[in-house]
């Protein structure tokens, strides 16, 4: 059994840093959507994966995987977004027990609405506190930890 590396101190200092800002925005980004457009986090970022799908539909199964959800976790959510009219459940025609989400055309208006604060509120509190260089590099070190955890990854953007 190989011995620890535990963290130097300036590592330590680093971690704690990451961890208090990716908690600090993600507090942010939902206290924002809850007050604005009356919707949890979890819920937007549903509704953005569904309508980023073809046909606004998704498997339940890679729904759950693309919000790194557990699938009862995913259909509770899912179970809310059906009772305000923005998803509907659709069963597969080749697997009886596989389902679909589908982003209704009152979800993708909900969405709609929200996505104008969320981005600004995105812009406001990651982009606008960073330098063009930073911003670069925050994309090449989200890219290296995606795929550290084995997370497909896009090309970086040309803007660079």
């Amino acid at each position: 059994m190989s011995e620890t590396r535990w963290l130097s101190a300036c590592e330590q200092e680093i971690w704690r840093a990451f961890m208090s800002a990716v908690d600090g925005l993600t507090d942010q980004f939902a206290r924002q959507l809850q007050r604005d457009a009356n919707m949890p986090y979890t819920y937007y970022e549903i509704l953005v994966a569904l309508s980023e799908a073809p046909d606004r539909t998704l498997r339940m199964s890679e729904l759950a995987g693309a919000r790194g959800s557990s699938r009862s976790r995913l259909s509770h959510a899912v179970s809310r977004l059906e009772e305000a009219g923005w998803v509907r459940r659709q069963n597969c025609p080749t697997d009886k027990r596989g389902s679909f989400a589908v982003l209704t055309d009152e979800g993708f208006a909900a969405l709609a609405a929200a996505a104008p604060g969320h981005v600004t509120e995105v812009r406001q509190r990651l982009f606008d506190v960073l330098t063009p260089e930073q911003i670069a590099q925050l994309g090449d070190i989200s890219r290296a930890i995606m795929r550290g955890l084995g997370t497909p990854t896009q090309p970086p953007c040309p803007e660079r």
